[in-house]
């Protein structure tokens, strides 16, 4: 008989393993990576990320596979385009906040060599670790998100605020929030 793997109570659907086994809370350094799970945080904000994770490779298609040099090129040709996609959550605010960011996600990449360098800043390059038992809500934002949120949203960020901010942080490994009996935090959440 095999032994049950156990992961974070969350992690129930088809969608929901594979990211969680393999993308939260792994630590990404990769500019690309960080502005895709930017421009889907945002994207998810009073939406379930199982939504999220089913327009996934949509939105990989209509953000030129989140090229943020590309995506901050965008006009209202593109901007009407996906507004009539239904692949992408039809917001308004959201995609044409997603544009916005990509330009200040490059200003900061400019800024400090790159987007990962700034971010990973705020933790001294290392991951802030916490360990909760199964079932332990997390908290809907921290310190660390609250300062996060703050100094994006004063360099031109929208769609970031402190939930939104924390749950990115989450999903690009800056914070790994695994629950203890996860075996995932047994790993220190490498995949």
């Amino acid at each position: 008989m095999s032994e049950k793997i156990v992961r974070c109570a969350w992690a129930t659907s088809a969608l929901a393993i594979p990211y969680h086994d393999e993308e939260w809370g792994v630590p990404s350094h990769d500019d690309r990576h960080l502005f895709e799970m930017l421009v889907l945080e945002g994207a998810q904000a009073g939406l379930s990320w199982e939504t999220i994770l089913r327009k996934r490779a949509c939105y990989r298609r209509r953000y030129e596979n989140f090229d943020p040099a590309l995506v901050a090129r965008f006009g209202a040709r593109q901007i009407e385009a996906m507004m009539e996609d239904a692949g992408l959550v039809r917001n308004r605010s959201k995609i044409e906040s997603s544009v916005r960011n990509a330009r200040s996600f490059l200003d900061l990449a400019r800024e400090h060599g790159t987007f990962a360098r700034w971010l990973w800043g705020f933790v001294g390059g290392s991951p802030v670790v916490t360990r909760r038992a199964r079932g332990e809500k997390l908290p809907a934002s921290t310190e660390l998100a609250e300062r996060v949120s703050k100094e994006m949203r004063a360099r031109g960020f929208r769609f970031v605020g402190p939930t939104i901010v924390y749950s990115y942080l989450q999903s690009v490994g800056v914070v790994d929030d695994h629950s203890v009996d996860c075996f995932r935090a047994q790993e220190g959440s490498m995949p």
